[in-house]
């Protein structure tokens, strides 16, 4: 089966400087694969060359013709104003069928459909006609997810997800991340700072530091020096946290 998106020793940059160097990876149908790596390391450049948003100033990226024009969903990290959005969920979500309406005034009965299908996918039919901004962080993530598919069901591209979101509201989005891959198919690509975490969800991982520390499973990461070491160092940082948040 051939990939639906492939880095063949791609470096991205801005102006005469490369943020990411000599990455080669694919992603196909099914995988969910989580970026990880220290700040500054590369992972939003990288995400933004696989979103078409820079163009690579070496190397190759392919994106399956499936993908092209609209097979992309995307999920930015929310400012604080799109949290405040004063539309309704469903109005949300439909807008995610803008790429498919074009310049028609109108959504269709199959874009209108695709809304409703997609708001059951993830929970969220009860919200129909609540306001958005009145949500939870949880609930926000939610229609987001269903926007982001409204786009496509091929591949879900999120980055930094979890921020702002409390802890069992983490767990929930984990869990509808891994409906999402596991019975509708969906593949993810996900940035994440969420390390611990990540490594029990995704099946793939890859990590960056401007240029490939390590890519390739879990079970490989979890026993490669990049993986033991930083996997070590996050749980440090865990520990030194909450022994910080419980001093006076």
């Amino acid at each position: 089966m051939s990939a639906l998106i492939t880095c063949d020793h791609v470096d991205f940059g801005y102006e005469n400087y490369d943020a990411v160097v000599d990455v080669s990876m694919e992603i196909h149908s099914g995988d969910y694969l989580c970026i990880v790596g220290e700040n500054g390391s590369g992972k939003s450049t990288l995400m933004k060359g696989i979103l078409g948003l820079l163009k690579p100033t070496a190397g190759t990226l392919t994106i399956a013709e499936e993908l092209k024009g609209r097979g992309i969903g995307y999920l930015p990290q929310q400012t604080a104003a799109q949290r405040d959005f004063p539309a309704t969920v469903y109005e949300v979500v439909q807008s995610g069928c803008l790429s498919r309406r074009g310049i028609r005034p109108f959504y269709t009965k199959e874009e209108k459909r695709i809304t409703l299908e997609r708001m059951e996918i993830l929970g969220i039919t009860p919200l129909k006609n609540h306001c958005y901004r009145e949500l939870s962080g949880g609930q926000q993530q939610r229609v987001l997810i269903a926007r982001a598919l409204c786009a496509t069901s091929r591949l879900l591209v999120l980055d930094e997800p979890i921020t702002g979101l409390d802890p069992s509201a983490i767990q929930e989005f984990y869990g509808i991340l891994r409906k999402l891959n596991r019975e509708e198919k969906v593949a993810i690509l996900m940035v994440s700072h969420d390390i611990q975490n990540v490594v029990s969800q995704a099946n793939k991982i890859l990590h960056l530091q401007q240029r490939v520390l390590f890519y390739g499973t879990v079970s490989q990461y979890r026993n490669s020096q990049a993986g033991r070491k930083f996997l070590g160092d996050s749980q440090e940082i865990q520990k030194e946290n909450k022994r910080g948040g419980g001093r006076r």
